[in-house]
């Protein structure tokens, strides 16, 4: 059997210029060992995609599924882990745009406790439609937007930021 070879750690000085949101570590977030259970991560990265369409992008993220209804769900997710996180713990997630697609939007994000490595995951966002339940093209204003943030940290030199 042949094994995968892992990427290289990330750094978090590769990171500078992206959108970053920190991440508090809470108990419902954990196991009996205090240490955060795998599949909590992705729900704990949904909340910082959340906050980069607001923040960054200036998209209302809450108002593609309420009002346009426009679904944001994972196509692929997939993360290498370098360091557990704890109960507790503040872990600053950075998001990187990797692919702007036809109907996805493909996003490395990389979490640091302090200048530690503990996550890099990818997350490839799908646009469907709620009602017909099917993949939509990316809409205009996430395509420029997404485009606008990408080209923006474009120059920046990534280091294992996507697994």
């Amino acid at each position: 059997m042949n094994a995968t070879a892992r990427t290289a750690p990330p750094m978090r000085a590769d990171q500078a210029g992206l959108f970053s949101a920190p991440v508090r570590v809470r108990f419902s977030q954990c196991d009996p060992a205090g240490i955060v259970y795998f599949p909590r991560w992705f729900d704990l990265l949904n909340g910082v995609v959340e906050d980069w369409f607001t923040e960054a992008l200036r998209l209302d993220y809450q108002g593609f599924h309420q009002t346009r209804g426009i679904g944001l769900g994972y196509g692929h997710a997939e993360s290498d882990f370098f360091s557990p996180g704890f109960w507790n713990d503040r872990v600053d997630v950075f998001v990187r745009v990797a692919r702007v697609g036809g109907a996805s939007l493909d996003l490395a994000l990389t979490g640091f406790r302090g200048e530690a490595p503990v996550i890099a995951a990818r997350l490839v966002i799908v646009t469907t439609s709620l009602a017909e339940r099917r993949a939509l093209p990316l809409p205009g204003d996430l395509r420029a937007e997404a485009e606008r943030y990408r080209d923006a940290q474009s120059l920046q030199t990534a280091s294992g930021d996507t697994p």
